[in-house]
């Protein structure tokens, strides 16, 4: 299946991870060969990408915010979770996998997505049905970050047991009273974030699949944030926690 990926950095970032099957690239006419355009004009000539000069009028049918180009790939490179395992082990770090269950919204996606590359997760586990999927509109959300993600569609209740079988524990977010306060557990071991839909949250069978609930502090008038944003506050959080030099025990 082809698609159409729209958008400079998104453009840029596809190309430079060399996951995809590229077909051409669309460039507006009279756009400034310059900064980044000239940076994929290099690449693509490199890769040997055909490329088209047409009319702005034709990349507007092709997606909002195009910045002036267009390329034609095949879809999105999904992986499976022994990849995910193996990136890990690979790096000699503790699991980090984000865990995305039943997400709907692209630009939340993206936006998980993009945060996930940024603190070096190992992988994303999504579920096979039900959950928005990495489109282009995703693409273009997460900035092309998610061309550099090991993303596997797969049960999650399964994916969950694998992980913890290798090691991690399940953290599942959420503002339920029953969540303990994040700022109470230790995020710098093995661990698989779960955050739940924008609506209904975390389904029952991958809750009972996490060992522990976390919720995030809400000191202002409103209850919640969205599951991006929350997402990605624990996500950095986890970051923090496994980069950060432990005291001396001495």
């Amino acid at each position: 299946m082809k698609e159409w990926i729209t958008g400079r950095n998104p453009v840029y970032e596809v190309i430079a991870a060399r996951r995809r099957d590229l077909f051409r690239l669309q460039v507006a006419r009279g756009a400034e060969e310059k900064g980044r355009l000239a940076q994929i004009l290099r690449l693509a000539e490199e890769r040997r990408v055909p490329i088209e000069r047409v009319g702005r009028e034709r990349l507007d049918s092709l997606g909002e915010n195009h910045q002036g180009l267009a390329l034609e790939v095949s879809g999105y490179p999904y992986s499976d979770l022994s990849e995910i395992l193996a990136r890990a082990e690979q790096r000699a770090e503790p699991l980090f996998v984000l865990v995305l269950d039943t997400l709907q919204n692209p630009q939340n996606l993206g936006t998980l997505l993009r945060t996930a590359e940024a603190v070096g997760v190992h992988g994303v586990l999504m579920p096979l049905r039900r959950a928005a999927s990495v489109t282009p509109a995703v693409v273009h959300a997460s900035a092309g970050a998610s061309e550099h993600l090991l993303v596997a569609a797969l049960n999650l209740s399964q994916g969950l047991e694998a992980l913890k079988k290798a090691g991690a524990w399940a953290i599942g977010l959420e503002g339920s009273p029953q969540a303990q306060a994040v700022e109470r557990v230790r995020l710098d071991g093995p661990l698989a974030l779960v955050v739940g839909s924008e609506g209904e949250g975390m389904r029952d069978l991958v809750r009972r699949s996490c060992d522990l609930l976390v919720r995030l502090p809400m000191v202002g008038k409103i209850e919640s944030l969205n599951a991006a944003v929350a997402g990605s506050v624990v996500l950095y959080l986890a970051h923090q926690a496994r980069t950060a030099k432990l005291p001396s025990s001495a």
